[in-house]
């Protein structure tokens, strides 16, 4: 069976996922693309030889599943209405810009699976578990031949923050993917969150850019991550844990290492996709295989979008209250995510 999988925005991340279906995923296509610029959506359309519309309503109804990639803030209306149309729904992260909202989309489907049975039609695009390196950091981590981690460093640094970026959707959109990757690491949920920053580059308009966000896992470690989105030089991801007796880090992502002129170097890439590509490539097909195949997804759920976006909550809630340290309740037990528990 062959999939027809609609995909709604025509950017830089709804262009790469409809590439990716049209060129490298087995039992899907990329039927229709979805833009609010009409030349966006006939552009891309043309290229992966799918139709084109500016409708979103028009896609869900004509698609057997969907990919949203536009805007942060269109998100959560375009998960409900995928829900409303019992279509399955693979969302790029966030699944909201807040909390609030992203608890409204989870309680949605919730109500959706009580009704019809069966399970949740909303896949989320936390693509960094699908990557080669992160998923040996993690088995290498769980193999216990290291003892316990005590320390995480991640370093999430890019050419230059896209437009309109602030200081909070620095969070929401960027960190957000170390707020994923942190517990689903550690396996061991963030229940205290910090903010920091020293002093703001000269190149960040309209935000404090770079920041220093400090998560505790219940098993007490302890994760710091700094996020420079205006660094300039290159894209580039770090992440090492800090065990008991050893130390595992991720691989060097450059292509090469080029010896000339009594020097070294290596390249860097202008933006995350063709450091995650297998990642990309990976959760796309491990997603069209479960929709064909009856299965319940393994890509990440509204549930685990609700926790990072519970903690992007407390981080921001931090940066607005003076850096101080802030807990990380339970979001499905009625806590009140945000509370200054007073520590530093």
């Amino acid at each position: 069976m062959t999939l027809r999988i609609g995909v709604i925005g025509a950017g830089i991340m709804g262009s790469d996922h409809a590439t990716i279906l049209h060129r490298w995923i087995s039992g899907a296509e990329a039927s229709m693309i979805v833009d609010i610029d009409a030349d966006r959506a006939r552009q891309l359309s043309e290229r992966v030889a799918a139709s084109w519309s500016t409708d979103a309503a028009e896609l869900i109804e004509d698609s057997d599943a969907v990919i949203i990639a536009s805007h942060d803030s269109t998100h959560p209306e375009l998960v409900l209405a995928c829900l409303a149309a019992g279509k399955p729904v693979m969302c790029e992260k966030p699944l909201a810009p807040t909390l609030a909202e992203a608890i409204e989309v989870y309680q949605a489907e919730q109500e959706l699976i009580a009704q019809r049975g069966g399970p949740g039609l909303v896949s989320m695009g936390f693509m960094r578990r699908f990557d080669p390196a992160y998923v040996e950091m993690k088995n290498a981590l769980h193999s216990g031949s290291h003892g316990p981690a005590l320390l995480l460093h991640c370093v999430s640094r890019t050419v230059t923050s896209g437009p309109g970026s602030t200081s909070r959707s620095s969070v929401t959109n960027s960190a957000i993917h170390e707020l994923d990757i942190v517990p689903w690491l550690l396996d061991s949920p963030v229940v205290e969150a910090a903010w920091q920053a020293p002093r703001s580059s000269s190149l960040a308009e309209g935000l404090q850019d770079p920041q220093i966000i400090l998560l505790r896992t219940a098993d007490g470690v302890l994760a710091a991550i700094e996020t420079f989105i205006n660094a300039r030089y290159g894209y580039d991801i770090r992440c090492e844990v800090v065990a008991e007796t050893g130390v595992i880090a991720l691989r060097d992502s450059a292509a090469i290492t080029t010896f000339s002129g009594k020097s070294t170097s290596t390249s860097l890439a202008a933006d995350w996709r063709p450091r995650f590509a297998d990642a990309y490539r990976l959760e796309l097909q491990t997603w069209v295989d479960a929709l064909n195949n009856g299965l319940v997804s393994s890509l990440p759920s509204t549930a685990d979008a609700v926790r990072a976006n519970a903690v992007a909550d407390a981080v921001i809630t931090s940066m607005e209250s003076g850096g101080s340290f802030v807990t990380v309740p339970n979001p499905f037990v009625g806590s009140k995510v945000g509370e200054v528990n007073g520590t530093s």
